[in-house]
């Protein structure tokens, strides 16, 4: 189901028949290095990530990370959405792309629409986003649509220091 679209992009409701796309973003070498080994080696792996990530944050949350595809071509980029996590009390946003789809103005898109959707829609007036000190471009997307640095935290006590950034609507 599409949830969003913007002048190049669609944004829509995952499914467990994007499991192959899904493989592919979550081994890429900067998702594993600056977001996290998710422990998806299979299909069969991602059919279970998307049902118990993206597909049951929609039905708690009423949203999620939504697989971003090239408008008309349908062609899987990323994925750009919300997470609540337990270790954060405001709700996040996130995004990840495949690396032929970087520094073209993709993610800068899907996360100016999703905040948008966010305030507008779902009625939002605090988000955060985390991110590695030293992932500059997401950094910068983030900065771009309206976020701020506010302090370093930790998700657990073992956890690296990451840089938390907030926006106040």
């Amino acid at each position: 189901m599409n949830v969003l679209q913007t002048e190049r992009l669609n944004l829509r409701t995952m499914s467990p028949d994007d499991a192959e796309f899904i493989v592919e973003l979550l081994n890429d070498s900067a998702f594993l290095r600056f977001i996290g080994d998710k422990g998806v080696r299979t299909i069969e792996d991602a059919r279970q990530y998307i049902l118990t990530g993206p597909m049951e944050s929609y039905e708690r949350h009423g949203f999620g990370l939504w697989l971003v595809t090239l408008k008309g071509l349908k062609t899987p980029i990323g994925i750009c959405g919300f997470l609540k996590r337990d270790t954060l009390s405001d709700v996040d946003i996130g995004f990840a792309f495949l690396p032929q789809y970087r520094s073209k103005g993709y993610a800068f898109e899907a996360a100016a629409a999703a905040m948008d959707y966010g305030r507008k829609v779902l009625g939002l007036r605090r988000v955060v986003a985390i991110t590695n000190e030293d992932n500059v471009g997401s950094t910068r997307v983030l900065e771009k649509i309206g976020m701020s640095f506010d302090r370093m935290i930790r998700l657990s006590d073992d956890g690296p220091e990451i840089k938390l950034l907030a926006s106040d609507a």
